[in-house]
């Protein structure tokens, strides 16, 4: 099986892990994403700012790998605050579909105790099936 890298354009490069792997098949593996931009900066630190930044660099992947939002099957989060993710649902919903539109693929969300990057308060797998 052939197996490309997908990086998006003017991204720094990912140490140690790629952002996205496409099969053959057109599969594209996602890496865990978290909050911060293209730079590997955080602009900005809530939970509700890092997931939609999250979600766009999940896209930004998507679309370099030659698909759109509709391809997205899987998302998986991990995050380090239930009380805030539940509490801001109404904020979480709105930015959701400021990225995503109504595109609603199989999810699930896991509660974790800490992330590698101490800024990050969220991380998002996903799969896309591209084409």
């Amino acid at each position: 099986m052939t197996l490309k890298t997908i990086q998006p354009d003017g991204w720094a490069p990912a140490k140690g892990y790629a952002n996205g792997m496409l099969t053959e098949g057109q599969t594209l593996h996602i890496g865990g994403q978290i909050g911060w931009n293209g730079d590997q900066v955080f602009e900005v630190h809530d939970f509700v700012g890092q997931m939609e930044q999250t979600l766009q660099n999940i896209v930004d992947i998507v679309e370099a790998a030659g698909g759109a939002v509709t391809d997205i099957a899987r998302l998986t989060w991990f995050i380090k605050d239930k009380r805030e993710y539940l509490a801001r649902q109404k904020d979480v919903g709105a930015a959701y579909r400021r990225v995503m539109g109504r595109h609603f693929p199989a999810m699930s969300v896991v509660v974790v105790a800490d992330l590698i990057e101490d800024e990050a308060l969220i991380e998002i797998e996903a799969t896309a099936q591209i084409g």
